[in-house]
C-alpha cells in the first residue's frame, strides 16, 4: 500500500479514538494489532522510523504498544 494511504489510516484510526473515553494510545494500538496484517504493521513501523510524517500524534503514542512484526 503506498505511504500515503497507510497514513491516512492510522490517522483514520486515531481520529475514531480521539472522542472515546480511556488509555487512548492503547486503543489506537489494540485496533491496529487486531486488523492490520504484519505488512501493514511493518510499513508503519518503518514509515515512523523515517520520521513518521504527517502521523497524527496519538498514533505515534500508541507505538510502543503495537507489536512489531518479526522478520
Amino acid at each position: 500500500m503506498s505511504p500515503e494511504k497507510m497514513v491516512t489510516m492510522a490517522n483514520q484510526i486515531a481520529t475514531f479514538f480521539e472522542s472515546q473515553p480511556g488509555d487512548r494510545p492503547a486503543l489506537v494500538a489494540a485496533h491496529i494489532n487486531d486488523f492490520w496484517e504484519p505488512r501493514m504493521r511493518r510499513q508503519l513501523f518503518d514509515h515512523v522510523a523515517a520520521g513518521g510524517k504527517g502521523l497524527k500524534p496519538l498514533v505515534i503514542d500508541a507505538m510502543d504498544q503495537i507489536n512489531e512484526p518479526v522478520d
